[in-house]
């Protein structure tokens, strides 16, 4: 009797199957953190096209916030770093069966983690760049009354940079983003049946539209500077 209570015990379940739960859950939020960070840094991107003015003020609005290096660290860095890291492991340990159900919602999985994969490449040198100037100073970003001519130069050191690296890098962000919103829902059982999801599918399609048309505005606008 003791042992089959202790199967049918619904409070006996172990902390090896909690835990992929909580953390399935917390890589869905930081998630949804640094995809809204995303929407906000391409929005910021796309003023660039309005002019240095315009464009200088919003980055003085950000770098003037109090305690900047808490809110990066608490709201960008530490969520981009755990979300990497655990997708990173979904990718290993998935298993995609696209070639033998290459259903639309199969494919959406597979280009989810690949652009996951280009996303993380692009972050190292976006960051790497803009802000340590690790790739050559003239890569580097200075926000204190230049961000404009420093963008300007920043684009101007490889056509390979502003033709290839930037193109892709907001491609597999928007779209990795606009799919990614898509699925929080259904983790979070906001989307439950097949129209919710579907409408649902509408709203994350015109976000993927609105971050990609901001994100090459700013591209063609920062690399006509110079």
């Amino acid at each position: 009797m003791t042992q089959s209570a202790a199967v049918h015990d619904p409070g006996a379940h172990s902390s090896a199957s909690i835990a992929p739960f909580l953390l399935r859950r917390l890589h869905s939020l930081t998630g949804l953190v640094f995809g809204g960070y995303l929407v906000v840094h391409l929005l910021v991107n796309a003023t660039i096209a309005q002019g240095g003015s315009v464009y200088q003020t919003q980055v003085d609005k950000i770098h003037a916030l109090p305690f900047l290096p808490v809110i990066e660290w608490t709201f960008i860095y530490l969520p981009i770093i755990f979300h990497t890291i655990y997708g990173l492991w979904i990718i290993v340990t998935g298993q995609p069966n696209v070639s033998y159900y290459p259903y639309a919602k199969n494919w959406f999985y597979v280009l989810q983690r690949t652009s996951a994969i280009v996303i993380v490449l692009f972050m190292v040198f976006h960051v790497l760049s803009l802000k340590y100037g690790v790739f050559g100073e003239g890569l580097s970003f200075d926000a204190r009354g230049r961000a404009l001519e420093t963008v300007g130069t920043h684009l101007d050191q490889s056509n390979f940079i502003t033709g290839v690296v930037y193109p892709i890098g907001i491609l597999a962000s928007c779209f990795h983003l606009a799919n990614g919103f898509w699925t929080a829902a259904i983790t979070w059982g906001l989307t439950v049946s097949a129209g919710a999801q579907r409408r649902w599918g509408y709203v994350c399609f015109g976000l993927f539209v609105v971050t990609f048309v901001a994100g090459i505005v700013a591209l063609v606008a920062g690399a006509n500077l110079s």
